[in-house]
């Protein structure tokens, strides 16, 4: 027979099948009983893979044949009719010989066990005398089969799959390390003191070059040459020493602690690493690192190792600040800690404080960013100038964030008169934001090309220009040119690092500039898109996924707007967001409560609102925000709060020469807010606004069209026809909620019943749209849980909405959103029994507080109606007092 064993597989250290492999007793009697199987073997593999468990076994079957076995080299006189030699790697060349010898006499019986190393000449003939009888047993390392046979075999239970893999690639397969982790009971975590023990025997037989090297490699060193052999002085006279490096990793995959592309076996580096003496330890990884310093390779890995460790000095903090560098390079948070571990070590703290502070800003850390750059800003004179260029920059960006759009342009300013050049691109829109747009034309004129002369033209230099001219289309030219440039821009972003040091990136940007002319799927596709890719990192992802709330919100997504916010809140858990993304979740969760109708939720809603608007100032970017605002403080009265914020955003779209793309939305908020108190006069003037900047979007166009119809239902006067015909063309530029709510007023406010008919269809029909609306899942993920339907109603004091009869009612939201929990009509406990579908309808908005013509506006039907209604409840559920039915309704609406 061939005595062959296949790839991967090892025998058995007992007697029974082979993991994944041929049957060693089944081999032996193979051997023993043909007469005309081969008369000579070699085994070979390394220490472990069990060639003394096929040596035994073959004797086994022999002497049960009768026949007589021998054990080593044999005498002169020998009667034996089979020998058996192990570790013939370890015999003198006279030995070799004589086995040699043996092996060519016909009849003979001979079997030898080596490794593979070392193979001199002596071995080398034997093993080709050997193999002229059969091609050696080559014996190797298990797979994943035959660890799973393994465990079976010795814990006498099959492994989960997922063990049976963390024991392969502990073991790398290797026979006796998988038996002796599997018999300690915990082959998954860690390494027991005896088999630790154990490896340290193996180990420290061998050369101690070797255990040098398992050392080195343990520690994280790489297979190279040039770092080796430094570190273990094999350096020949040409600097190389491969030779000889080449020799030791063949010694340590002979002795079973290194695979054969030379790692250190996983569960060998474990016992090693536990080993080695503290201050060893360190020293090794630090002489590591300062090789890789010295020949300018990558130090991050084992920068990582020697974190930690309390290395010091300058060589320790050269290394760190290396490392640092390299992390971020690839923008990895790792920097952060790395800069720390070298001023630590002995870096002077301002020549590494610029490059810390870009570091804290792509790592999310504001507040660690603006520190660290304001000590390089208070020292400019002990800094590099590009150090202090690096600060700035930094510090512009976070102030820009922080919505501090003036200090930020004015630090711009200052980098450029540092830096000797003229103002960078990535100033344009925070100059635009403030509204100097001299300035920021006049940068782009004086760099028409958008790159510095003699500068290679960079990815994000690129993505600077297109953002620059993006934004200043906003104000001059085309909204579809600035859109198309602004996408671009993220687009190169994508595959460059560097957007984390934008003021805003091109995703928010361009996602602002949709909405603002209607186009809600451009947004949304833009903002999803930054979110795969992690867009501007973890710093930008809140305001993306704030922005895709505030989308859902203006299509009249309620639900779905109130979940982005509810997972971007959870995520920030305790830490507060940064001003700008504070500001606009307040005003989101403000329009949430007031299209929601929810009285309560928007006074508590207001007092965050209140903290954000003193933090933040206006600027250009958060105008839609604040109109919403706008129309909340008209409401509850709080219009001090926003008056002042409204005066300088008046004043900005001036300065701007009242730009049709960004003044659009907050004319039409501030004609909803005139609406709210039947301001007629406040509404022609904000009608007349709209009207000149009609010619901007077809968004702006649709609130135009809109926008008189208001001041005609205000003065009583409503043409039906066009009503419907503007509501619908809000509708068709996303605002269903919007137009919803204009042709519901309209049909309120109308005396031609046919007309009202028809208006409330259409109100309906747009209520339905807008509650309809389900943009896709957030791909960063969202922590509530989804609603499928929202129709939002608005407040009070404001003219009611319509909401068409039947829709999930506020209650269900907020008690479990989807229809189908507490609070909705499905299973409000005793309702059915009790009240008609119509009574609950009206008793769900008793408990919301709402009077008699609220209750009303709201179900299109008269206050009469609706009193009418209360006191058929009254009497059903027996209850005199108010405070009576309110408990009742609370009892069985809110079981």
């Amino acid at each position: 027979m061939t005595a062959t064993a296949p790839a991967g597989t090892a025998p058995s250290a007992v007697s029974g099948p082979l993991a994944g492999g041929p049957d060693s007793i089944a081999l032996a009697r193979a051997v023993a009983e043909d007469p005309t199987g081969p008369r000579t073997i070699a085994v070979t593999g390394p220490a472990g893979s069990g060639k003394s468990t096929v040596l035994d076994a073959l004797a086994r079957a022999w002497q049960h044949a009768g026949e007589t076995v021998e054990w080593g080299v044999p005498g002169g006189a020998t009667t034996a009719a089979v020998s058996l030699v192990d570790d013939a790697q370890e015999l003198g060349d006279d030995d070799l010989a004589l086995l040699r010898r043996l092996a060519g006499r016909p009849g003979t019986r001979l079997v030898v066990a080596f490794r593979p190393w070392p193979r001199g000449r002596a071995l080398a003939r034997l093993g080709g005398t050997l193999a002229a009888s059969a091609p050696p047993l080559v014996l190797g390392a298990l797979d994943a089969a035959g660890v799973a046979a393994r465990a079976a075999r010795i814990t006498g239970s099959r492994l989960a799959d997922d063990a049976v893999r963390v024991v392969h690639e502990r073991t790398a397969g290797s026979p006796v390390l998988v038996d002796r982790l599997l018999a300690t009971g915990t082959p998954t975590a860690g390494v027991p003191a005896a088999l630790a023990e154990q490896i340290g025997y193996v180990v420290d037989a061998e050369d101690r070059r070797v255990v040098d090297l398992v050392t080195a490699l343990a520690l994280g060193a790489p297979l190279e040459a040039e770092v080796i052999g430094g570190l273990l002085g094999l350096l020949d006279a040409a600097g190389s020493g491969i030779d000889e490096l080449d020799e030791l990793v063949a010694q340590s995959v002979s002795a079973g602690l290194c695979t054969p592309d030379g790692r250190v076996v996983p569960l060998v580096g474990e016992a090693v690493r536990g080993r080695v003496p503290p201050a060893r330890r360190t020293e090794l990884r630090r002489a590591l690192a300062e090789i890789e310093l010295d020949r300018g390779g990558s130090v991050l890995a084992v920068a990582r190792t020697l974190r930690g460790s309390g290395a010091s000095g300058d060589r320790a903090a050269a290394v760190f600040a290396a490392a640092a560098a390299e992390a971020a390079r690839e923008e990895h948070p790792d920097a952060v800690r790395f800069y720390a571990e070298a001023v630590r070590a002995g870096t002077a703290p301002l020549t590494v404080a610029a490059r810390r502070a870009e570091a804290h800003l792509v790592a999310g850390d504001s507040d660690g960013a603006l520190s660290h750059a304001d000590a390089v800003l208070s020292a400019t004179d002990a800094v590099e100038p590009d150090d202090a260029v690096r600060a700035g920059a930094v510090a512009a960006a976070v102030l820009a964030r922080r919505g501090l759009l003036a200090r930020s342009a004015e630090l711009y300013r200052w980098t450029a008169a540092v830096s000797g050049e003229g103002l960078p691109a990535v100033a344009v829109p925070v100059l635009i934001g403030t509204g100097a747009l001299d300035e920021a034309r006049d940068l782009l004129d004086a760099a028409p090309g958008g790159f510095a002369p003699g500068r290679a033209p960079t990815l994000v230099d690129g993505a600077d220009d297109l953002i620059a001219r993006g934004m200043l289309d906003t104000v001059d030219g085309s909204p579809t040119a600035a859109l198309s440039g602004l996408a671009r821009a993220a687009g190169l972003l994508e595959s460059a690092r560097g957007a984390a040091l934008l003021p805003d990136t091109p995703a928010a940007l361009a996602a602002l500039v949709a909405v603002h002319t209607g186009e809600f799927d451009v947004a949304s596709s833009v903002l999803d898109r930054a979110l795969r890719t992690g867009l501007g990192g973890a710093p930008a992802r809140p305001r993306h996924r704030l922005l895709l709330g505030w989308i859902a919100l203006l299509r009249g997504a309620t639900g779905a707007a109130a979940e982005r916010l509810g997972a971007v809140d959870a995520d920030a858990g305790d830490r507060p967001l940064e001003p700008r993304d504070e500001f606009l979740a307040a005003a989101l969760q403000v329009a949430i409560a007031r299209r929601n109708s929810d009285l309560g939720a928007l006074m508590r809603s207001w007092t965050r609102a209140r903290q954000a608007i003193v933090r933040h100032p206006v600027d250009l970017f958060v105008l839609q925000p604040l109109g919403e605002l706008v129309t909340a403080a008209t409401r509850l009265r709080e219009g001090s709060w926003v008056r002042p914020h409204l005066d300088e955003a008046t004043a900005l779209l001036e300065r701007l020469g009242e730009p049709a793309l960004w003044s659009a939305p907050l004319h039409w908020a501030q004609l909803q807010a005139a609406v709210l108190t039947e301001d007629v006069e406040t509404a022609r003037v904000q009608t007349a606004a709209l009207e000149r900047a009609a010619g901007g979007s077809r968004f702006a166009h649709a609130m135009a069209a809109a926008a008189p119809h208001w001041v005609g239902a205000l003065e009583g006067r409503v043409d039906p026809v066009a009503v419907e015909d503007a509501a619908r063309g809000l509708h068709a530029v996303g605002l269903s909620f919007d137009g919803g709510r204009l042709a519901g007023q309209a049909a309120l406010r109308t005396e031609d019943k046919r007309a009202a008919s028809t208006l409330l269809a259409c109100a309906r029909a747009l209520q339905v749209a807008a509650a309809e609306v389900r943009p896709d899942a957030d791909p960063a993920g969202s922590s509530a849980s989804t609603l499928d339907r929202v129709s939002g109603v608005d407040t009070a004091a404001d003219p009611p909405v319509a909401r068409p009869p039947g829709a999930t009612t506020v209650s269900a939201v907020r008690d479990g959103g989807d229809g189908d929990g507490p609070g909705t009509r499905a299973e409000a406990g005793q309702a059915p029994s009790l009240l008609s579908e119509r009574e609950i309808e009206v008793a769900e908005l008793v408990l919301q507080g709402r009077t008699q013509r609220e209750i009303g506006g709201t179900l299109f039907i008269s206050a009469k109606t609706v009193e009418h209604h209360v006191a058929r409840i009254r009497q059903r559920l027996g209850v005199g007092s108010r405070s009576e039915l309110l408990d009742e309704l609370r009892r069985i609406l809110r079981p």
